[in-house]
């Protein structure tokens, strides 16, 4: 496993869908996954740190998590397949391990939650790994700009 963090979130212009780019921690390649309009709004909240009026579907699933006696050790994305990415919640607590099969997007608002560790399976990371060009760089430096000064009520009414 790789550990990864979350290097941009972005938007694809061609399918008009979002899209989180997991970089690898000791390296430069990245794994792009396009993800849905909610779960995009739910790590940008997540990541700026804002607090909605009223829990969002992944803050009452960290508080279920936490009500069972559980904290999230990491999340795994373990494989791919034909396009899909597949992603585990490993949890522990109360002398017991649990995993759950989840969607990437979901596992990774949880993790900038939970401030837990994002892991790629290696095979994952030689499938759907890129190193990206100069140009895609500096997009993401754009589009980190724009998360500084967005606000997440611009998303509430999409």
């Amino acid at each position: 496993m790789i550990p990864v963090h979350i290097h941009g979130l972005g938007f694809d212009e061609t399918n008009s869908q979002p899209v989180v780019i997991l970089k690898e921690d000791d390296g430069h390649r990245v794994v792009p996954i396009w993800i849905g309009q909610p779960e995009a709004m739910a790590i940008m909240i997540a990541i700026q740190g804002a607090t909605p009026p009223r829990p969002l579907t992944h803050d009452l699933l960290m508080g279920v998590i936490g009500a069972v006696g559980l904290t999230i050790d990491r999340i795994e994305i373990s494989r791919v397949d034909e396009g899909t990415f597949y992603a585990s919640l490993v949890m522990s607590g109360e002398g017991r391990g649990v995993t759950l099969d989840a969607r990437p997007s979901d596992c990774i608002a949880l993790a900038v939650r939970a401030g837990c560790p994002v892991v790629v399976d290696d095979e994952v990371m030689r499938t759907a790994g890129i190193v990206p060009d100069e140009e895609t760089e500096q997009d993401v430096a754009a589009f980190r700009d724009f998360l500084d000064h967005v606000d997440p009520e611009d998303f509430m009414n999409s």
